[in-house]
């Protein structure tokens, strides 16, 4: 243990080892959370929370969990040690896409709820915190306990782990029973893509963004944290994460940032979202790879696309940042991962003094990137055309630190949701912006294209095996 001149707080070394194989003991623990990801500094463990804000559909509290998670904001005692990592203790976890519901007019109608709750926080006042540049893993403890009226643990988080259940082994072989199979025949998804280019024609909107479902039933014996293993061995991305509640669980392979805030060194808070729109598959030899790329670079339908999005969020960040202060440093830049290529922007302003990550979740959620434009219509035409709620997916997983400092997720393509129902039963969706000039078979196969990463961990099956048949 390291003495620390804060005392709010302690500090214990832990072994530096991979986050994905320190985390297994705590799989299947309500609230325990990994944030992980390909190219990133930072991974964090979170267990044994002292709050939780549990939100559903048919409840009328949604006010006060907000109010709960901003006050308590306020009343934590902290101060950012000297070297901690952006999140060493605060509130993280899921905020489904059925929550913009509360948050936006006109929204009332919709598919019926799923298992998943709207919101699901928690209040972690211990957080293992991996720095894979210094090679090092430190666990935050801090004394929050004694304000929230919790008796201190007579086991840590330390010893939870040290002491806990054996790893999980890599799984060999499929871990579903079947491939993944479409919850819609393609002519209807097709068909749901020409009544959302109609509705675009007949100036409803300028995009939305429709998905289809997958479903999957994993073997007796696999594991969603098996998924989630897998997924980082074969297509690792910026946000991976694993999330586990009461009979749900959550494995994500993101590749997009929803909001990140940081204080900046004049102590005012920044904010930053990535917006993905086009996309390319990866070419199987170099020369097509990079055809492809060009191509998505040439292409004025994504470029459109993915300007419309900005604007989108530009017009969400103004509400709560600075007037003049929100810019586009990067637009439609390229961005290449295992499976496919993206055209991301960037979108930066500074948040007003009397405002703060509470506000700027009420004001941009859901992304607009996974909605479309205006937002409020975009979604109505989602609620109309999808088959189910989309429950996580197009969601964000997040954490919040008392010192305003943020980052989340935008959980789309290669997200899976489970539920324990006499075994794992599971889906995931993938989908495509529309724009007024969109082809149905075009975007069905985009479709295909993003899902790729999950039907390859579900079933074992590599990229390469399946362009050789």
């Amino acid at each position: 243990m390291q003495d620390t001149a804060n005392k709010h707080f302690k500090t214990y070394d832990f072994q530096y080892a991979d986050p994905i194989e320190v985390f297994a003991p705590l799989r299947d623990l309500p609230f325990a959370m990994l944030m992980h990801g390909k190219g990133k500094r930072w991974s964090y463990i979170c267990a044994q929370p002292l709050q939780t804000v549990i939100f559903q559909s048919d409840d009328v509290q949604e006010v006060c969990a907000l109010e709960t998670l901003e006050a308590s904001l306020k009343e934590l005692n902290f101060e950012r040690p000297l070297g901690a990592p952006p999140f060493c203790g605060g509130w993280a976890g899921l905020v489904s896409y059925e929550y913009g519901r509360q948050l936006l007019p006109k929204l009332e109608n919709g598919p019926e709820h799923s298992q998943w709750p709207d919101l699901a926080l928690a209040l972690y006042d211990q957080v293992l915190a991996f720095d894979h540049e210094e090679q090092k893993a430190t666990l935050y403890v801090w004394d929050w306990a004694q304000r929230e009226g919790v008796n201190a643990r007579d086991v840590s988080l330390h010893h939870v782990l040290q002491a806990g259940m054996a790893g999980l082994d890599n799984w060999c072989g499929p871990l579903s029973q079947r491939p993944p199979e479409p919850r819609e025949k393609i002519q209807d998804y097709e068909n749901k893509i020409a009544r959302t280019v109609a509705y675009i024609h007949a100036g409803d909107c300028f995009q939305s963004n429709i998905s289809q479902a997958f479903d999957f039933r994993l073997k007796s014996d696999a594991h969603p944290y098996h998924l989630i293993k897998r997924l980082n061995q074969s297509s690792a991305a910026p946000f991976s994460s694993y999330f586990r509640l009461e009979n749900l669980a959550l494995a994500s392979n993101s590749p997009e940032r929803f909001l990140k805030t940081r204080r900046g060194i004049d102590g005012e808070l920044y904010v930053s979202t990535k917006p993905i729109k086009g996309t390319r598959p990866r070419g199987d030899t170099p020369d097509k790879d990079v055809a492809l790329a060009s191509q998505l670079l040439a292409s004025e339908k994504d470029l459109a696309e993915n300007l419309m999005i900005v604007d989108l969020m530009r017009n969400d960040l103004s509400k709560v940042c600075v007037p003049g202060s929100v810019k586009v440093p990067k637009l439609s830049a390229l961005e290449s991962f295992a499976n496919v290529h993206h055209l991301v922007s960037t979108v930066v302003g500074r948040v007003q003094v009397d405002k703060g990550v509470v506000d700027l979740l009420r004001a941009a959620f859901p992304g607009g990137s996974i909605t479309g434009a205006p937002k409020i219509r975009a979604m109505q035409i989602i609620a109309e055309l999808e088959d189910a709620a989309r429950g996580p997916y197009c969601g964000s997983l997040l954490w919040i630190s008392p010192d305003g400092c943020m980052d989340s997720s935008i959980l789309i393509r290669s997200t899976a949701f489970v539920e324990e129902e006499g075994g794992w039963r599971g889906e995931f969706r993938v989908g495509g912006g529309i724009v007024a000039d969109s082809d149905p078979t075009e975007e069905y196969l985009e479709t295909i294209d993003k899902g790729r990463a999950l039907v390859y961990a579900l079933t074992d099956m590599s990229a390469q095996e399946e362009r050789n048949d």
